[in-house]
């Protein structure tokens, strides 16, 4: 494994994806969602901040998602298409500098629109503060501008470089269709997860519960990065779980990735 070829692909990824319309389009719609959702929280009395992180919690997860799923199946499979693949392979880069690359590429891109639009968040809700009279301050339950959001905004980005694992995985054998549906068929199932492990308690079929249960131990369980109700409502968050649900994600990344570079390269390009 070599660092700077990695870092090569990564920093030609990250390029690439920042000159994306559709990624610019969604990160717009994503900070004029959170701008929006000020507005639509003035018709809610008493519960206008609650609304506003809410929203804005959940307009970070969803066009995250979006991002990491359709920027994601892409990754290999334009190289493939376009038969760039073979000037790369046949230049000093192997196969999993070229996997790995593509991942941090794709992972630094997040970062950085998940950074824009927790800025934007963060805009709003201080907008919220300097509004609002003492007297709606008197009812929050959380500060607007509580830096315990910051843990659900980590997580969230833990689960959207989880996700994105899991297209550059499917990417690496199957077309971009197929790569979208079965990531977001993961993604649906894991959120599930604790449901899955109880399958027994509402369907009287032995086989399927107990399939239902290892597929809940095999597939990430996203439902275990979803904080935002905790962190809205003022509930105190324990960092040591923020901490080892991060853990929990990077072990499944690192998984994924192994699994990509193996079947990327026993892959036949002729």
């Amino acid at each position: 494994m070599s660092p700077r070829q990695i870092a090569r692909v990564a920093v030609s990824v990250f390029r690439e994806s920042v000159r994306d319309r559709v990624l610019y389009s969604l990160v717009l719609f994503a900070v004029l969602l959170i701008a929006a959702s000020y507005l639509l929280a003035q018709l809610t009395a008493g519960q206008d901040l609650k609304i506003i992180k809410d929203l804005g919690l959940a307009a970070i997860a969803t066009f995250g998602l979006f991002i990491a799923v359709f920027i994601g199946i892409g990754l290999v499979w334009k190289e493939v298409e376009r038969r760039s693949i073979y000037s790369l392979l046949a230049k000093p880069l192997r196969r999993r500098d070229f996997v790995l690359g593509k991942y941090v590429g794709l992972a630094l891109t997040l970062v950085v629109n998940v950074a824009t639009m927790t800025a934007a968040f963060y805009v709003v809700l201080a907008a919220m503060a300097w509004l609002a009279d003492d007297a709606a301050r008197a009812g929050w339950a959380a500060s607007a501008m509580d830096p315990t959001m910051l843990l659900a905004v980590a997580l969230i980005l833990v689960e959207l470089l989880v996700v994105t694992a899991i297209a550059l995985f499917f990417s690496t054998f199957s077309s971009p269709f197929l790569s979208a549906a079965l990531t977001l068929g993961v993604w649906v199932v894991g959120r599930f997860g604790d449901d899955l492990r109880h399958f027994d308690t509402v369907l009287d079929a032995p086989a399927v519960a107990a399939l239902a249960r290892g597929l809940s131990y095999v597939l990430p369980n996203f439902a275990a990065f979803d904080i935002k109700a905790q962190v809205v409502h003022g509930v105190p968050v324990d960092p040591v779980y923020v901490v080892l649900t991060g853990l929990y994600g990077c072990a499944y990344i690192g998984v994924l990735l192994s699994g990509a570079v193996l079947v990327f390269e026993r892959r036949d390009f002729r």
